[in-house]
Parts: C-alpha cells; sequence; structure tokens
C-alpha cells in the first residue's frame, strides 16, 4: 500500500496558481467574516397587546444608542395593490428605501399619501407604475387609494438598518446587531394618535447569543 501524505499549505495552494493579491482579499475577507459573525447577537421580540393577545404586524426596531452614523439603505421592496387591497397592509422600511407600487388588480388605482413623513401622488395607472417612490425621512407614511376609499396601509420608516415585523403569534427577531446598547421601539397602527412610540433601552452583551425581550403596547 502507498504511502499517504497530506500536502503542505504552500504546495496545496500552488496547485490553485492563485494570484496572490486575490488570495490576500479572500483571507482578509474570511477574516473579517469571521470577526463580524463572532461579535453578532440576536434579539428576539414579544410583543402584547392591550387585551393581552399576542400582537401582530408591528414594527420592532432597534437604535443603537452610540457608534458611526448608520448608511441609508439602497433596497427596493414592493407593496401590491390585489384585490382592491395593499399587500402587505403595514410594511416596515428603513430610510432610503424604495417602495415600487405594482397594480396587479383588475381595476386602476391611485396611490398617495399625505403624510409629513412622505407626500406623493401616483396617478391613475395599472401596472407597474414608472418610478419606485423613494422614503427619505423617518417616521409613519399612510398610504390610500384616492378611487377606492377602503384601501389603507401604513408604512413605518425606521433611522435604522435593525428591524422586523410581528408575525401572528407576535414575535419579530432583529438578527447581526453588535454587542452595545440601543434603544427598542415598537409601532403599531392601532396605537392611539396622540400616544408615544413605545421604547426601552437594552444591552445586548454576549456574542452569537438570543437576548429575549417583551413588549406589552396600548394596541389592539
Amino acid at each position: 500500500m502507498s504511502n499517504f501524505s497530506i500536502p503542505s499549505a504552500h504546495t496545496f495552494l500552488s496547485r490553485f496558481r492563485m494570484p496572490r493579491t486575490l488570495l490576500a482579499l479572500v483571507l482578509i475577507f474570511l477574516f473579517a467574516s469571521g470577526i463580524a459573525n463572532s461579535h453578532a447577537a440576536s434579539a428576539s421580540v414579544q410583543v402584547f397587546g392591550a387585551t393581552g393577545a399576542a400582537l401582530p404586524d408591528v414594527a420592532v426596531y432597534a437604535e443603537p444608542l452610540s457608534g458611526p452614523a448608520l448608511p441609508k439603505s439602497q433596497k427596493t421592496v414592493d407593496i401590491e395593490q390585489k384585490g382592491r387591497k395593499f399587500l402587505p397592509p403595514m410594511t416596515v422600511i428603513q430610510v432610503g428605501t424604495n417602495i415600487s407600487f405594482p397594480n396587479n388588480d383588475t381595476v386602476r388605482h391611485h396611490v398617495y399619501s399625505l403624510s409629513p413623513a412622505k407626500v406623493f401622488d401616483l396617478k391613475l395607472y395599472a401596472g407597474e407604475p414608472e418610478n419606485p417612490v423613494n422614503f427619505d425621512k423617518p417616521g409613519t407614511v399612510v398610504i390610500g387609494c384616492n378611487i377606492h376609499d377602503q384601501m389603507v396601509a401604513y408604512i413605518h420608516v425606521v433611522p435604522t438598518p435593525y428591524f422586523a415585523r410581528t408575525d401572528t403569534s407576535g414575535k419579530a427577531r432583529l438578527d447581526g446587531l453588535a454587542p452595545g446598547k440601543y434603544r427598542l421601539k415598537t409601532w403599531h397602527a392601532n396605537l392611539p394618535p396622540a400616544a408615544p412610540i413605545p421604547e426601552q433601552q437594552i444591552t445586548l452583551t454576549a456574542s452569537d447569543a438570543v437576548t429575549n425581550f417583551t413588549v406589552n403596547m396600548n394596541a389592539r
């Protein structure tokens, strides 16, 4: 039986003939990714409403209390019109996100908002609108259809990339957070008009850990 030996790292790498510059970039990327992943933490949030029941469609987000300014989003998401409804009825996005409003209905719609956080007006159309709408300020945007008054949806624009929407069990999870202090906020469309957005300060310390939080909101 012939002897089998594991090749040295130098021999192994030389067989691939990878340019040294590219190899260095790959190693730097892997090293940086390992550092980022080793320090990432998650927050699991359970939200209950005024009746004590789990509350779905809540915007949950964490704002860092220190550190460099967060870059704005460059993403584009869709809010569909179908069955004379906006789908989904509540969307949470980061400042800088573009939203397209495709009309997949059998009738034309006129989508608009008069909210201070974003005023826009998409005249009567079918199919895809010509351009998406950029949401460049934080706040709550209520959208409607100027033809079908029953069509209403909410967009909550947040200044952080750490956000989620609660599911039918009232749960949401924020991933990729660095250890540190954050302001955890929650928003729901049924909050009383003059009510402040509920918030609490949280501290994440353990790497690769999931920290659980419970929020009670005065919303139904």
